[in-house]
């Protein structure tokens, strides 16, 4: 019983925090990269490449266990249309941040839960039953989720913490201020929006293909793969230059490899478990803690300052992240309570039916 709850409660929301700290770093390596002149589409391009051939070794171990997938029309046409919409999506977010700003970006990450929850109670994955607790915890977890983030990105309040050595360059991506002259918000916001949606979508089309085909490690192999067909020719039309692809030792390689070989692969595979365990929701919900985790890690590693907005947020969110953590298990029990009575009524109707003999 205790492994089962460790398994099914403790350890998909320990893996969670850990990809959201993942691509933090991530997203601060690829901001160093950039400045030394590295291109998004080289960047997208080598990533999926190099994380296509990190799962290779594992990909062929367990298709020498299992066997290869089933081919049918609804799995393949799932897959290819899963490649399709991750693109789509980070080709929307880039070209969101050409017209906007990272902190519009990161604003703009708060709507992933409310589409997922919304897409996935269209779609009937999602029971919604507003007189039930667990509905109703759903609802307000995400909402405080939402809620929280924003606090963290549109509002500082006082200093907590003070660096020595604060610059203007060193204030972390979700704190610059949210004026632009240079941007087009109203175009840069529909993209991110537009692109925020497609993640949203990612998940739903994620779940449908695990109840088809639960492997996680080759469904992650075989989106990455079409990733990198899809990907290579886009970015080779827009990024012409020959000499921005090579890869000299350098912070630009770092972020590439570790992109690739690491983060791109291991957030794939855990999202992709994730949902096949607790559902798309459970995992959407943990995307704005990325902006909450990029707080702490600047204001700890990189000496910036510590707002009171940084932490009151993170409380909002928390309490949001536990609202519908504890949504999730209290539907859990009542589906496995249902199922109880099922088969009580059903063993019951049995003995019922049963004639006897005198």
């Amino acid at each position: 019983m205790a492994t089962r709850y460790w398994y099914r409660e403790i350890l998909p929301g320990t893996a969670m925090v850990a990809v959201e700290c993942t691509n933090v770093v991530l997203s601060i390596l690829f901001k160093a990269a950039s400045a030394k002149g590295l291109s998004y589409y080289v960047f997208i391009a080598y990533s999926y490449a190099f994380a296509t051939i990190a799962l290779l070794p594992l990909v062929f171990f367990l298709l020498r266990k299992s066997g290869l997938p089933p081919f049918k029309f609804s799995l393949i046409s799932k897959l290819c249309l899963l490649g399709v919409v991750g693109f789509s999506c980070q080709i929307c977010t880039y070209k969101g941040l050409e017209f906007g700003t990272p902190t519009l970006s990161s604003a703009a990450s708060n709507l992933i839960p409310a589409f997922t929850f919304i897409l996935a109670v269209f779609f009937r994955m999602e029971r919604v039953a507003l007189r039930s607790s667990s509905t109703r915890a759903k609802i307000i977890g995400t909402i405080g989720s939402i809620s929280g983030a924003s606090v963290v990105v549109l509002y500082k309040g006082p200093k907590l913490l003070y660096s020595p050595h604060w610059t203007s360059s060193s204030v972390p991506l979700h704190e610059q201020p949210l004026g632009s002259p240079q941007s087009n918000w109203v175009i840069g916001g529909l993209l991110l929006t537009v692109a925020y949606l497609f993640s949203s979508f990612w998940y739903i089309i994620q779940s449908q293909i695990m109840k088809i085909y639960p492997e996680e490690m080759i469904v992650t192999f075989i989106y990455n793969l079409s990733l990198v067909i899809l990907s290579v020719p886009v970015c080779l039309l827009e990024e012409s230059n020959m000499t921005s692809w090579r890869l000299r030792p350098s912070i630009v390689a770092v972020a590439v490899l570790y992109s690739g070989i690491f983060a791109f692969s291991f957030s794939s595979i855990v999202h992709t478990w994730g949902v096949r365990l607790k559902g798309p929701v459970y995992v959407a919900t943990f995307r704005p803690l990325s902006i909450v985790i990029a707080a702490v890690m600047s204001a700890i590693f990189l000496g910036d300052d510590l707002y009171f907005g940084s932490v009151i947020g993170a409380l909002i969110l928390s309490a949001g992240l536990y609202a519908v953590l504890w949504g999730k298990a209290k539907e859990e029990e009542e589906r496995a309570d249902d199922d109880d009575d099922s088969s009580l009524s059903s063993s019951g109707l049995l003995a019922g039916s049963k004639v006897p003999l005198l």
